[in-house]
């Protein structure tokens, strides 16, 4: 496994990440035994970015994952935590806090469920719309000065937002959806996160599974998996979509892989300050996943894969209409 540095101030992580949002959230249901066993094979692979969020499961996340390090050397893992995102007892979203006292709220209930004394990298889930990002920006930079914080991050954020963020302290990097599917950093939140030295760690690579080479157009869904009602899985945007994912398994049969290789390939191949995440909850998915880290894309390659999916050929938004609105990165 490749070793990165996340941006020119962050720690070095390993050249793919595992997010483990969908062992206890999102998705549906998942196996806990399962869940544990492939963090240990991502590292055992190499993998030593672990990225979790408080609100994941309402806090079973990062519990599933201090089972998961049980044992194991905390200093050779980077734990990525997002905060912020406000739920009731029934799972609904309610809204994002951000105030300084309620960085330092969440940071010390993360600390006691992860049974860490640090967390290496510590972000705002999403810009909240109520507090000037430079309040929160400064709050983690305290936690960072008493030594319960390494790195801060950002997610889902805009340009003017970075600029601003970095003024206050030195962001690590930017976590944000990047794949074939959705390449909207790439006109201005890009660019302005490479000039200000702030790496990226791609989630949604293989678009939940979409891209993945396993979905199908009738694959039924529980009544909590957020596909079920975001945009691109619904209807004639679905079958467009799975028709831009049969030209991209034609590619990756060319090279004898797999689609989601393919895809989780490309990502990595934007450049070395970006660092893909991918979501597998089971060990044989996570296997399929590493195999990515060992393929290598030509410029051959690039120009079919391209062709196979061109960019904005993807039909429908990533998130439906009243989260997309509330996005600082869309605006």
């Amino acid at each position: 496994m490749k070793i990165h540095n996340l941006g020119a101030t962050g720690p070095r992580v390993s050249a793919l990440g595992l997010g483990l949002m969908g062992m206890s959230d999102m998705y549906g249901p998942a196996d806990e035994a399962e869940s544990i066993a492939t963090i240990h094979a991502a590292l055992d692979a190499g993998i030593t970015l672990l990225d979790t969020g408080d609100f994941y499961g309402m806090g079973r996340n990062e519990l599933l994952l201090r089972e998961a390090l049980r044992g194991r050397d905390r200093d050779s893992v980077v734990i990525s935590v997002k905060f912020g995102a406000q739920r009731d007892p029934g799972g609904n979203w309610i809204g994002y806090d951000a105030r300084p006292s309620a960085v330092k709220t969440a940071l010390s209930y993360s600390l006691n469920r992860l049974g860490t004394d640090y967390i290496d990298v510590y972000r705002p889930a999403r810009l909240d719309p109520s507090v000037p990002v430079e309040d929160t920006i400064g709050a983690i930079a305290e936690m960072v000065d008493a030594g319960y914080v390494r790195h801060i991050g950002l997610s889902e954020v805009g340009a003017a937002t970075l600029r601003r963020a970095a003024a206050v302290h030195p962001i690590a990097d930017l976590q944000i959806e990047y794949s074939l599917l959705y390449r909207g950093i790439e006109k201005e939140i890009l660019p302005t996160a490479r000039e200000l030295g702030i790496g990226i760690t791609a989630y949604g690579v293989l678009t939940r599974g979409l891209l993945s080479g396993h979905w199908t157009a009738d694959r039924e869904l529980s009544a909590r998996d957020f596909r079920g009602h975001s945009p691109r899985f619904q209807g004639d945007n679905l079958r467009q979509n799975l028709v831009l994912v049969e030209a991209l398994r034609k590619v990756a049969e060319q090279r004898n892989v797999t689609v989601a290789q393919v895809a989780i390939a490309w990502v990595a191949s934007r450049g070395e300050d970006i660092v893909p995440l991918v979501g597998a909850r089971r060990r044989d998915r996570l296997a399929e996943a590493l195999g990515a880290s060992e393929l290598t894309l030509s410029p051959e390659d690039l120009v079919a894969i391209e062709a196979a999916v061109p960019a904005g050929a993807a039909v429908g938004d990533r998130y439906p209409t009243a989260q997309l609105g509330s996005l600082d990165s869309e605006r």
